[in-house]
């Protein structure tokens, strides 16, 4: 979550409600927490990876759980253009799907030999964030630009389109629970860490939300990709650009890594249970990874960072993010009350709010979102019959 969401969502959250991000990031964190609190009592009573995937075909069926699954690696897929075209937004402005598509190649090449971001360098890259994010909140409040007069602006009719957004940035709270067999004691360390995580989360992203708006105004935030440059930038503070360009390219190139990972595996779990093309499950005889399933992944990727801009990215991922977690919560209103069901309204609203914040998302967003689930459809009745036959 404290990953590159950060240095990119707050641009198109400003373009659809102003100053009313605020309320957006205010209501996407409410979301989080009941996708959060479905996540975990779910991930409690089966710590088995995958996350909603898993607990869907438990719940709610075969179909329910590809869908969930097939959410995940369209969203997913959809964050690592993001990723990529946040980072070279910030390293390389003037050569974004170059620099971008450069980016994806080099960790696909990474991934393919079997590097994986460790504990150790996920420390690294969150503390190199956490400073970053702190140079641009003190370069927010002491620059000599902040006035409460920035804060003027807000467009109630596009709150919860910025909410959908803004949801982009704390989507990371799954990666606790799709990891559910490798956690020591999961039933009470993951409904303790995932709550933990997204409150701290959202502390961080109300401070510099409010101090980018104090800084430059909802109006500068909107117009760039690269908004967290733009609010160092227009103060006094300007000389500390490059720490922000090089916190949020090492954030975004950390996310991207993990993502990529984490879709490739997705996907590797899907085609041994035949509901994708079995030969994606090939795993490479001497690095041990699922090499075609990496490859499809940056093929796509790749496309999609030659033919989006960073917010057409980051809401074709929310579509897919937010159905996933629809799904977390339909999963986990069937739990028993002995199964450690959350309460009703806690699901309800989860539901709810996801599919709302989905269907309020800019039009070309929710268009590619359905068409993309529609296909997944196709795919797995296509998949179905033959079985049958």
């Amino acid at each position: 979550m404290l990953g590159a969401g950060v240095f990119a969502a707050f641009a198109p959250a400003a373009e659809a409600a102003g100053s009313g991000l605020l309320i957006g990031l205010a209501i996407a964190a409410v979301v989080a927490f009941c996708n959060a609190t479905s996540s975990a009592r779910l991930a409690a009573l089966y710590p088995e990876s995958g996350g909603t995937y898993v607990y869907a075909r438990r719940r709610l069926g075969r179909f329910w759980g590809f869908q969930a699954g097939w959410s995940f690696v369209v969203g997913k897929t959809a964050s690592c253009a993001a990723m990529a075209l946040t980072f070279a937004s910030y390293a390389a402005p003037g050569h974004t799907r170059l620099v971008g598509i450069l980016a994806v190649v080099a960790i696909t090449a990474l991934n393919y030999r079997g590097v994986r971001k460790s504990a150790v360098v996920t420390r690294v890259i969150v503390a190199l964030t956490l400073v970053t994010l702190a140079v641009v909140v003190a370069a927010s409040v002491a620059g000599g630009t902040a006035s409460t007069e920035n804060l003027a602006g807000v467009d109630l009719g596009g709150v919860l389109q910025s909410a959908g957004l803004l949801f982009f940035a704390f989507a990371g709270y799954a990666r606790i629970a799709t990891l559910g067999e490798e956690v020591v004691d999961p039933r009470r360390t993951i409904p303790r860490a995932i709550p933990l995580a997204l409150g701290i989360v959202l502390v961080v992203y109300l401070v510099v939300g409010v101090s980018a708006l104090l800084a430059v105004g909802p109006d500068a935030l909107a117009a760039t990709a690269a908004p967290l440059r733009a609010v160092v930038e227009a103060g006094s503070w300007a000389a500390l650009s490059p720490v922000v360009q090089v916190g949020a390219a090492v954030a975004s190139l950390g996310a991207l890594l993990a993502l990529v990972l984490g879709v490739s595996r997705t996907i590797l779990a899907m085609a041994r249970e035949r509901e994708l093309p079995p030969s994606l499950a090939a795993v490479h005889p001497r690095y041990g990874v699922p090499y075609r399933a990496e490859l499809a992944v940056a093929a796509v990727v790749i496309v999609l960072v030659a033919t989006l801009d960073v917010r057409g990215a980051i809401g074709f991922s929310s579509f897919g993010v937010l159905t996933y977690y629809a799904l977390t919560n339909a999963s986990a209103l069937r739990l028993r009350a002995d199964e450690g069901r959350p309460p009703r309204w806690v699901c309800v609203l989860g539901l709810v709010g996801c599919v709302v914040l989905a269907l309020t998302l800019p039009l070309p967003s929710v268009l590619g979102g359905l068409a993309v689930a529609l296909v997944g459809a196709g795919v797995w009745w296509i998949r179905r019959e033959r079985g049958r036959g």
